[in-house]
């Protein structure tokens, strides 16, 4: 029997949950339970339940219930462990830093996996369990201004920007004397050009491609045959869609008809042709990606640390980007995601990416939601999900409204938790949800229930009079950091930088100066209460880690002392968002050391 298309919520059984399924009344009526390889239980409907076996593996299964007439109804049924994976330390602490705004001596212009590399060295020399980064996912490189790593192009694929061109094997070394004072200009700036970074890489990385097809290493291509096959279809999309994607130069849904919706010997016959060169190109860049994030996270493995790479996850992508050309009915293209007025945000936000549509998600079984989460945990110790009460309810906003005349629109959560503790436990990697903002009622105490994580912002963690919580009143399953990229730094907030930035640019900052003021006092106070004897930063990060909480995430900007928030929400080309550079002179290991000190 073939895959039935569902788009009922699936059934879902977690492992230490042995109670009968509830069914229609049908009567005479016998079941039969299937996975990819055929029937694997068969019963009978008794009493309108149907009673699986108690040792029933994790997997994805069709129950299939046939009545006295051979009707069959048939459902999809997730049999979830009882939790997802919560690692095997006590407390730790981590560093949170934005990759492109790494500075070094060797890099061009932008952060790179071998920055993180020498940083995850670091990191464990001074006692420090791992680095939280910013989506990785890849963007459209060549656009300066879409730099946003939380408007991606595809969750699916790495950002190539992020590739040590020079540790590429094939790489043309001498080429690089003719960029060195075009790259030393760059890197002089405060402020990431983007569209240089992307011209100078992509086209050392196509000088790399030719030496690696024509005296490329045996192994190597051995190895790239495998990743090839490993990833399959999806790879092979990917590298058609960028190839049509940069020839057209418009949305997909502009493309003429046989390219939009191409049938595999479309495809076959794009790569037998002229774009077959581009296309195998697309996929060598997704490999060396894959080689050198991979060797980050292998590194964090032989270093002994606990988190090792902490990876996010945007809550949506680009309507124009692969995801949604490759599962259009999967993403709803006419409806933004974002959220509704709040404190913060008085006019609500949209954020210009779109997300999953809960009856083409269940059409597919929920496999797009499985290749995302799978996609960034097979590097990482511990994601992080973006609005994760977007699994319970996305807030949309159809094209042409605006935030303001948002509503809620329903999804399956329990079906797209059991998904994810799936993989969690598969790839022994901690799941945190970005619990933030208008949460609904229950909602933290069930994601517990699945071992999904909280995470406590400082700033948000007050009392209704102001005053901030105590350290003990923090949970202990969760992720607990002073701030987060869309708040101000920690000197910027002190210093009311972020509440004059909002009024220049016609914002509601959402507290006054006086409110401010009673803020800091009410930190203040905080520390003095619990015998912290100094009101800076490494103060909070003192008052933070004598929490509960299993993870504290320090962030590199604020041990810095940078003063300019990394993303002001509701700003585009006003402000530039994702595009700093950390100070040329910071000494990262003088800061760390200073931090780990204070901590103990």
């Amino acid at each position: 029997m073939p895959q039935a298309e569902h788009t009922s919520a699936p059934y879902v059984r977690r492992s230490h949950d042995n109670r009968p399924l509830p069914l229609p009344s049908i009567r005479g009526a016998r079941w039969q339970l299937r996975n990819q390889n055929g029937v694997v239980e068969t019963g009978t409907v008794e009493n309108e339940r149907v009673v699986l076996p108690e040792d029933m593996p994790v997997g994805l299964y069709d129950l299939d219930v046939i009545g006295g007439d051979d009707q069959v109804s048939s459902r999809l049924l997730l049999a979830a462990p009882a939790e997802a994976y919560s690692g095997d330390f006590d407390r730790v602490w981590v560093l949170s830093i934005q990759l492109y705004s790494l500075v070094s001596d060797r890099n061009w212009g932008i952060g790179d996996f071998s920055d993180l590399k020498d940083l995850l060295q670091l990191c464990a020399s001074i006692g420090c369990a791992g680095v939280g980064l910013n989506p990785l996912h890849v963007l459209f490189e060549e656009h300066p201004n879409d730099c946003s790593p939380y408007a991606p192009n595809s969750r699916l694929f790495l950002n190539p920007l992020y590739i040590d061109v020079l540790a590429v094997p094939e790489f043309d070394h001498d080429w690089i004397e003719d960029l060195r004072r075009e790259i030393a200009e760059e890197k002089s700036k405060d402020l990431i050009d983007y569209w240089n970074v992307a011209r100078w890489k992509l086209a050392s990385l196509w000088r790399a491609f030719r030496n690696f097809q024509n005296d490329g290493s045996s192994v190597r291509r051995q190895a790239f045959e495998d990743f090839r096959r490993d990833r399959g279809e999806l790879l092979r999309r990917f590298a058609y869609f960028e190839v049509m994607r940069k020839q057209f130069r418009m949305p997909w849904w502009e493309w003429p008809e046989r390219v939009r919706n191409p049938s595999e010997q479309d495809i076959d016959a794009q790569r037998a042709g002229l774009a077959g060169q581009q296309m195998e190109f697309i996929e060598y860049v997704q490999w060396n990606a894959h080689i050198q994030l991979q060797e980050c996270s292998t590194l964090a493995k032989q270093l002994g640390l606990k988190v090792g790479l902490y990876l996010d996850i945007a809550v949506g992508v680009r309507a124009d980007g692969f995801d949604a050309w490759s599962e259009r009915h999967v993403f709803a293209r006419q409806i933004s995601v974002g959220a509704p007025p709040d404190l913060l945000n008085t006019m609500g936000q949209d954020w210009g990416v779109v997300g999953f549509n809960p009856t083409g998600l269940l059409k597919r079984r929920l496999e797009p939601l499985r290749a995302m989460v799978r996609s960034s945990m097979r590097y990482a110790g511990a994601i992080r999900l973006d609005h994760v009460m977007g699994l319970q309810r996305l807030y949309v906003i159809p094209a042409g409204l605006s935030p303001v005349e948002g509503a809620y629109l329903s999804m399956p959560l329990d079906a797209s938790l059991a998904v994810i503790a799936q993989e969690s436990q598969i790839a022994r990697c901690i799941v945190v949800g970005e619990d933030l903002g208008t949460v609904p009622d229950g909602f933290r105490e069930h994601l517990r229930e699945w071992g999904i994580w909280s995470y406590q912002v400082m700033l948000f963690e007050r009392e209704h009079d102001g005053r901030f919580k105590q350290a003990s009143s923090y949970t202990p399953n969760a992720v607990v950091t002073f701030n987060t990229h869309d708040l101000p730094s920690f000197a910027g907030w002190r210093s009311f930088h972020d509440l004059r930035v909002k009024l220049a640019l016609g914002q509601d900052p959402g507290e006054t100066e006086e409110q401010r003021y009673q803020a800091v006092a009410a930190l203040e106070q905080r520390l003095i209460e619990s015998s912290i004897g100094r009101q800076d930063f490494m103060g909070v990060v003192k008052f933070l880690s004598t929490t509960p909480c299993r993870i504290l995430s320090v962030s590199l900007d604020d041990l810095l002392g940078v003063v300019d928030q990394i993303n002001v929400p509701g700003t585009v080309d006003s402000h530039p968002n994702w595009r700093r550079r950390l100070p040329q002179s910071a000494d990262y290991a003088e800061r760390l050391k200073a931090l780990a000190t204070t901590r103990v």
